[in-house]
């Protein structure tokens, strides 16, 4: 194999590799904000359609006239359930730790499968039966948080519900956008659907009476390192990953953006998640990685 060869199958490894680390850094950026968390969101969302939009009206614009009112709907319907992800998910990391919340809310393949299941129809495996079983019993411990350092408190196990909120819309967003993503190109779709999130923040955020300007220089910047970083290196070139490399791999490697989030908010955040999150944490991951491996293997063709 040649130098030139070895670099194009390469790159996506250390595409997907950045990607991963670029998403684990959202969770460090939102506590580091002091910011409403629905203001963090939308200005996130904001910046980063502000990054992509352009790129879609000038490559797309014919794609954008041939879009079905029916696309179209859903399209906005998957943009308002990812609005609602990142408002409860912010705002879980004001409630209970890094590792807890970013653990909770990777839980989304399992209500992804359980959704493609009830939705869609489509037949579930003992095996994906088992993962979720899995994935249930750990985020079952991990709800006991810091059981080990204080009283499990109302505002921990509220935080930790938000999580798992922000999981089960994620994954109606994931839903809702399948079918369309066969059809529609990525710019033009995630244009449409990053307008409509932004928006329902925007509204969310009127309807909690925050302020939209009166933020010190320090948060603009942090609301721009989301867009850049989870937002544009993260998100985004996940969707590209998923050109050159099966599914099943970029879904596992996702799994590292837990462990890389509680690894930051160690080194940044000197916060040591307890044993019990530990442990309910890597049963969560066994029952996504259980999960995830069995879906894929069933959407592959015999032979």
């Amino acid at each position: 194999m040649n130098e030139w060869a070895l670099r194009e199958e390469t790159t996506p490894y250390v595409a997907l590799a950045c990607a991963v680390f670029a998403a684990s850094t959202s969770a460090i950026l939102v506590r580091w904000s002091h910011a409403p968390s629905s203001v963090a969101a939308f200005y996130r969302v904001l910046f980063t359609t502000a990054m992509i939009a352009p790129v879609a009206v000038v490559w797309y614009r014919d794609e954008f006239a041939r879009l079905s009112w029916s696309d179209l709907g859903f399209a906005i319907v998957a943009g308002i359930a990812l609005a609602v992800h990142f408002a409860a998910w912010f705002e879980s990391l004001n409630h209970t730790s890094v590792a807890a919340s970013v653990t909770l809310v990777q839980t989304q393949p399992i209500f992804v499968a359980l959704g493609a299941a009830l939705v869609l129809g489509e037949r579930v495996s003992r095996e994906t039966v088992l993962g979720i079983t899995i994935a249930i019993v750990g985020a079952g411990v991990m709800s006991l948080g810091d059981a080990g350092q204080a009283p499990i408190s109302d505002a921990t196990a509220f935080g930790n519900a938000l999580a798992l909120l922000g999981a089960v819309t994620v994954a109606g967003y994931v839903l809702a956008g399948r079918s369309i993503r066969q059809r529609v190109s990525l710019f033009p779709y995630v244009t449409v659907v990053y307008t409509a999130c932004a928006v329902t923040l925007f509204v969310l955020v009127g309807v909690q009476g925050h302020d939209y300007v009166a933020y010190p220089a320090r948060e603009w910047l942090l609301f721009l390192g989301m867009a850049v970083g989870p937002g544009v290196f993260g998100h985004t070139v996940i969707n590209w990953v998923l050109k050159h490399l099966e599914s099943v791999v970029v879904s596992v490697a996702w799994l590292g953006e837990p462990v890389g989030a509680t690894l930051l908010a160690l080194a940044l955040l000197a916060e040591v998640p307890d044993e019990v999150t530990v442990v309910g944490g890597v049963v969560v991951l066994c029952g996504i990685y259980v999960t995830t491996i069995q879906r894929e293997r069933r959407r592959r063709p015999s032979g």
